[in-house]
């Protein structure tokens, strides 16, 4: 398997940092993430992600016992920086909760499912919480954009070189909350994949 993540130790600091870029540029780039489906835990199901540099950003760790309603995103301290939460409802299906933290009382985000045309998934902010967006293209594949209201790409899931589904690249325009992009991230891997890591499909 080709190497994933080329530094195992996060920097201090690295997490969050941008990278400095020269005095002339005027342009920032997006900030591009690896994104393992893999828990660095023993007996543990989940996501392990690196930034540029190699170095840990994020992580998800489910234990297989779990039915995977309530998922926590945490930083590379181990801080959860959102938790997503599925709600299901008697005759609308479900969807997916997504809370600032660990607060789990007042959502900032849900998202759910999308039956029309190339629409697979709607991300809609809870009380005014921010923009809201949608999501085209297909998990299965890693092949998504995240759109926000002025059809502006904001964000896009792509496979990495010969790797696999295990193992794809986030990309992350500037201005855009980092955390919420990968929170859609796991929404979405509830959603669509078949099974997923982080949810008993039994339940």
């Amino acid at each position: 398997m080709a190497r994933v993540h080329p530094n195992m130790v996060p920097a201090p600091g690295a997490v969050g940092e941008a990278p400095c870029a020269p005095a002339s540029s005027a342009v920032e780039e997006p900030t591009t993430l690896t994104v393992w489906r893999k828990s660095l835990l023993f007996d543990c199901k989940g996501f392990t992600v690196f930034d540029a540099k190699g170095n840990l950003a994020y992580r998800v760790d489910s234990y297989a016992s779990e039915t995977g309603d309530e998922v926590v995103l945490m930083d590379a301290a181990g801080r959860p920086a959102f938790t997503v939460r599925r709600k299901r409802f008697s005759f609308q299906g479900e969807q997916w909760l997504v809370f600032s933290g660990e607060e789990t009382r007042r959502p900032v985000y849900a998202v759910r499912r999308s039956g029309r045309g190339k629409t697979m998934a709607h991300v809609t902010a809870c009380a005014g919480a921010g923009p809201s967006y949608e999501v085209e293209g297909s998990y299965a594949r890693r092949s998504c954009v995240v759109y926000d209201g002025e059809r502006r790409a904001v964000a896009e899931i792509r496979p990495k070189e010969v790797v696999g589904t295990d193992v794809f690249r986030l990309a992350v325009q500037p201005g855009v909350d980092v955390s919420l992009a990968m929170a859609v991230v796991v929404a979405l891997e509830q959603m669509f994949s078949r099974p997923s890591l982080l949810r008993s499909w039994s339940t």
